[in-house]
This record gives structure tokens, sequence and C-alpha cells, in this order.
């Protein structure tokens, strides 16, 4: 099928233009370096004031000496002015919350060890600690006179003994008693073990006190909402029994301060969240969708009556999943964010359902690589704060005025872009050669980049699958252009942004004909020219690592590869991640003990013995989400079919590989020494 190629707004003459502009600033600017991911700067969890005038929001950093991403507090100005930080603590700082006259800001501090939650006086500038907490408080929220803030907290949960160990002797040196697991959920990437116990939902005085327990029951609440009235508190939750097994099924629920009674405002089988309360009390916004067991489902605007009646639907025909609810001062209606097309944007609607776009390009969150993520908040008259970010640009705090003017009134990486060439994303659309779909792609170009050269090609493949990259911020993209790679990233069907069919078609078929998309993608760059065809690398991570051991199961064309955290086996995978009793059915039919040829059929292990390419796995030792085993197996197969390989393993890295500045820059140079060992076709000793 012929294919065609768009490259988003770019003109011969607007590429031509970029490339005089790139080669008349190279003798000031320097590329991207490794050691740069150590200065990038962006802002996440924007929170405006109620009067529109000023912003506080979580800075975060690279610390090259604690090697790691720090949050902390900062204000600025909404004209830009006065732009500090809020407090002159050297520890973490998240959660920014306004009080409802603007008078202070809630907000969370701490350490590993723990954390505690603080109020920030705006017109003194006096802190105080108010709480003193057996476990760490989340989802802090005011109530709506101010008077006191909810929050969650784990309370713990004594481990399950099975048989009492006797008494060891004084001064005996026994080994640790055996640890008993009885839960279905019982471990987490990012932090390993959980521990036992509930989440549940508190109450404390604004001016400190002893925090209350509101829920009861052995069920995991989520962030609290209050009612108008200041009575009574919504969360979302599953307190059915068995909850435990029900993956994606959440209910609303309200529950009275007075005699702490939970009371169900949704039932249908599926995840409801995301609640909000009108203005006047009366209505109720809401997420969520009637679970049909599939591998992607839309969640949809609802409304309903405070009381749970009277139950509708909104933005019936905006097909993309919403998330992220504010009403309007006034009533009028709601503000909703949303991917499309590889761009997040906020939109508002009123309670007809008339809706439009307020603002777009949030994200920049992820830092390494082109994710969504990123907030936004809304004034009382309108005005719509938002971390903005383009491909060239970290996150940064912009507005949305109520006239409907855009301004960044931050500058985070100023002097970054002022010294560096951070490459700037295209966008552009090819036909699958499947079927015809388009498909949209980005492409970076290196430095000085000249089309009459030929350059290596790198195929970057985004994880998920469920999930999509766009014109967004990534720091490892960018060392992979620095490095001389022409590099390209798709969103292939399965991909988010694009509505609830395209995202759901690999159901039942995954990896499948996302395979098509890309090659389609990869030969429509080809096509322009610059392209050495005997230069094609591809990486992923995630489910962009078991598309790129697919891939060179099925194809030679590629001179090397880099699978990062890739799943090979889809039965040990399903049985094995933190994550295990979340694919059964939804992403295969049926278990893996009652259908493990269609497991198999679709496991990148099962095609090993066509793969020719050489190819480096790589994977963080501490990984619960793609575990450690099944980077193994991709590797030993491949030694014993002698096939070139290497077995990266990043110490300590859970499945987000990239987390840590160092580890970000280990993964990219190992990548790219791994293909350069390749580019003369053979290994360089």
């Amino acid at each position: 099928m012929k294919k065609m190629i768009r490259f988003g707004a770019f003109s011969a003459f607007s590429l031509m233009a970029l490339i005089f502009l790139a080669t008349t600033t190279s003798a000031e600017q320097s590329p991207f370096a490794n050691e740069d991911v150590f200065d990038i700067e962006y802002a996440s969890d924007v929170q405006i004031s109620p009067d529109a005038a000023t912003v506080a929001y979580v800075r975060y950093s690279m610390s090259i000496m604690r090697d790691r991403r720090e949050g902390r507090l900062w204000l600025v100005n909404t004209d830009g002015s006065k732009h500090r930080k809020l407090t002159s603590a050297d520890q973490s700082e998240s959660s920014p919350r306004w009080s409802p006259d603007g008078t202070r800001i809630a907000f969370v501090s701490g350490s590993a060890e723990g954390s505690e939650i603080y109020v920030y006086w705006v017109e003194t500038g006096q802190i105080a600690r108010l709480t003193q907490l057996e476990r760490s408080p989340g989802g802090i929220a005011w109530s709506p006179d101010g008077s006191r803030i909810a929050f969650t907290m784990l309370v713990p949960e004594a481990r399950p003994v099975l048989a009492a160990m006797p008494a060891r002797p004084a001064g005996a040196e026994w080994a640790d008693p055996p640890i008993v697991e009885t839960r279905v959920r019982h471990e987490a990437d990012g932090s390993g073990v959980i521990e036992p116990g509930f989440r549940h939902i508190f109450v404390i005085p604004a001016d400190g006190g002893s925090a209350r327990q509101i829920t009861e029951g052995d069920f995991q609440h989520g962030a609290p909402v209050w009612d108008i009235d200041g009575q009574a508190i919504l969360f979302s939750a599953n307190r059915r029994l068995g909850w435990e097994w029900e993956l994606s099924q959440n209910d609303i629920f309200r529950v009275s301060l007075k005699d702490r009674v939970s009371h169900a405002l949704t039932s249908r089988e599926g995840p409801d969240g995301g609640q909000v309360m009108s203005p006047d009390g009366a209505n109720i916004a809401y997420t969520g969708f009637e679970d049909r067991v599939r591998t992607y489902q839309t969640s949809d605007l609802h409304f309903m009556r405070a009381d749970g009646s009277d139950k509708r639907t909104l933005l019936e025909g905006l097909d993309r999943s919403v998330t992220g609810l504010s009403w309007a001062d006034d009533g009028s209606g709601v503000y909703f964010s949303y991917d499309d097309e590889g761009i997040t944007k906020v939109g508002f609607t009123t309670l007809t359902g008339d809706w439009r776009v307020v603002a777009e390009h949030l994200g920049g969150t992820s830092a390494s690589r082109a994710y969504g993520g990123g907030n936004y908040s809304v004034a009382d008259d309108g005005t719509v704060a938002f971390t903005y970010t383009r491909s060239d640009d970290p996150s940064e705090v912009a507005l949305m005025t109520s006239d409907g003017q855009q301004v960044t009134i931050t500058d985070l990486n100023g002097d970054l872009k002022g010294r560096t060439q951070l490459a700037k994303a295209e966008m552009f659309w090819t036909e699958s050669s499947h079927d015809g779909r388009p498909i949209q792609s980005w492409i970076l170009h290196p430095p000085n980049f000249d089309p009459n050269r030929e350059y290596p090609l790198l195929l970057e493949i985004h994880g998920g699958p469920v999930s999509n990259y766009g014109d967004r911020f990534a720091a490892e993209f960018q060392l992979y252009a620095t490095a001389g790679f022409v590099v390209v990233y798709s969103n292939p069907r399965g991909s988010t942004s694009y509505g609830e069919e395209f995202g759901d078609l690999l159901y039942h078929n995954y990896p499948g004909n996302d395979y098509d998309d890309l090659i389609s993608a990869v030969d429509a760059v080809i096509e322009e020219g610059y392209i050495d065809e005997q230069q094609l690398y591809v990486t992923g991570g995630s489910a962009g690592g078991i598309m790129t051991a697919w891939i060179v199961g099925h194809t030679d064309r590629f001179r090397a590869a880099v699978a990062t955290k890739p799943v090979v086996n889809w039965i040990s995978k399903t049985l094995v991640a933190d994550n295990y009793n979340g694919y059964m059915y939804r992403r295969y039919p049926g278990t893996p003990w009652e259908n493990q040829e269609v497991y198999w059929d679709f496991s990148p292990l099962s095609v090993v013995g066509n793969i020719e390419t050489p190819t480096m796995v790589m994977v963080g030792t501490a990984d619960l989400r793609t575990p450690l085993s099944e980077a193994k197996q991709l590797y030993h197969a491949l030694k014993l079919r002698r096939i070139d390989t290497a077995l990266v393993k990043i110490p300590g890295a859970f499945h987000n590989i990239s987390n840590r500045p160092s580890q970000l820059i280990a993964k990219v140079i190992n990548t790219i020494a791994w293909f350069d060992r390749y580019k003369d076709g053979r290994p360089i000793s």
C-alpha cells in the first residue's frame, strides 16, 4: 500500500529555516549531553489561588549529589513576578492545596521515614506542622469553611502467623522468622512488599489537634472530597465482598462525619471515581465506565444528583478518556482533561454538553520519555494554571486567562535551553500497511541536521501498550539525537488518545498489527531519502521492550536492538508480576493454565528461534512489573542460540528504570554503546 507522510505544519521552507537556525546557533550552543540531565527542572502539581493572583507548585530538580529527583514547593505571582521558595527546608515537599479563602496553603513534607501535614500562612509567611502521624498522609483536602483538613493514611495491620516460633535463648542469633502472605495484592513495583493494612480517611482541625478516623472496614479508601455543607465526605472505593479480586471496580460513597456510616452513590460494574461536588452542593460530576472486560475502555464524564439519583452521561461524542474534573466557580459547567492525538488538553463543558478546548500541551513531568501527565487547576475567575511542555521544553507553569490569553510565567530551563541544542519534534502521519489506518508519529533530527546526508534511524517504542507518546519533552530522545540518530516514535494501534475502538484493537491480539504500524512509520521516514537503510536500530521499554523482541523475531532489517524491561513469556509474566491479577481475560482469553497456547503464541519467546539480530536486554534488578526473570529468559535463549546478546541489569531500579538521573544516563549510554558495536555490521572487540 502506498504510504503517506505529512510532517506537521512544517513546509520545505520552514525545514530549511530550521536547518539554518541550527547551523547559526551551533557555535553558541552545544549538543544536549549526558551531564545536562542533572540540569533539567520541571513543574508539577500547579495550584492557582482562588483570586488568580498566585500559583503554588512543586519544582522538581535533579540532584547530582543525591542522585534523585527532588521536589520543593515554590510560589510565583501570575504576572511572573516574585518567584520564590515557599519554605527554607531542604526536604521533600508536595501536594500544595489552597484554603478556600486563599489565606493558607496546606502541604505535605518529610522524608522517606515519614511525612507530615503543614500549613503556610500567605500574609505572614509563617509555617506550622499540624500532625504527628504514624504513616505518611495523602490526598489532603480543605473543608469548605477552611476549618478542617481531610486526608488518607494507612492503618497498619499485623502480618499473619501460621505457627508461633519457640522463644530463642538470650543472645542467640537465629534466622529471621518466616514471612506469611495471604493477600491477593501483596507487592507493588516502586515500593516492594506492601505494608499490611488499609487506607482510611481522617479529619484534623486546620489549626492543629488530633486526627479522627472517618471510614471503617477492611477496605482501601480513595482521596476525600468534601460535601458542600462540610458534614460528609465523598470517596471512591471497592467495599464489596471479594474486592481484592476485582481490579477494575470502584463505587462512589458518601460518609457522614457524624455517625461515620458510608452509603454508596453508584453501584454499576466498573471503576467510578474522580468525583467533584458542584458549588451549590446539588450535583456530583465523576468519571468511569461500564466494565466490559476489555483491554481498553474510555472513561466518560458523568453527572448525578447529590443523593445519587438522575445519573446521566455527557460528552458521549468526544470518544476520549476524561479525567481531572473541576467545577467552574459559578457552577455553569465542569473542566476536565483528556489526551487527544498525543496532546493532553483541558476542556470545559456546560451542563448541557456544549464543550470547548481551554488549554493544551499539558505534561513534561515524565522528563525521560514523551509520555503524558501534568495537571491543571482553576481560579474563581476561570483562569487556568497548568504544566506546559513541548518536545524541546520541559514542564513550565503556564496560564490560560479567562479572556483566552496564554502566557508562560516560569522559565525553569532558560539557562539549559540557552546553552544546549534541544531537538524539536516534527509530527507526521502514515498509513498502516495492515489496514490503511492513519498512524501518528514524531521525529527528532540530530544537531545540525543536513537532509543531504544519510543518518542512522532509531525507532523508540512506548510502553503500556495502553498509553501514548506526544510532542512532549523526553531527555532520552534528546540524548539519542545528540548521538547522531534520527529518532522516530509512534502511537501504533492500542495507543490511547485516538478513541476506544483504536485503543482496544489489541484485545486478544497483542503483540499484533501494531508491528505493521511501526514498520510503516519507519518506511515512511526512509522514503524521505536521508536514512541509511543499513543503519536501522530499535529499542523500547516495557511494552516497547516486548515489541522490540517481537520485531526482531519477525524481521532482520534492524542492525541491532535493545529490549528494555520486556515481557517475553506471558504465562510466567501473568503469574509473577506485581499486578498479576490484571491480565487474564482482558489481555488474552481465559487463564494461562486453561489457554496456554494463546498465551504462548503471543509471547516473544515463541519466536526467539527466528532472531538473528544482536539484541541486548536491559532491566532493573528491583523491577516487579516486568520481573528480572523475563529479561533472563530472553538473554538465556539468545545465548543458547549463540546470538550476540548482553544482559544489562540496573542495580536497585524498579520498573521506572530511568527514575534516578544516573539511571537515565546509564540506560541511554548502554543502549548507544550496543548500537555502536554494530555500525560496521560486526561487533567491535
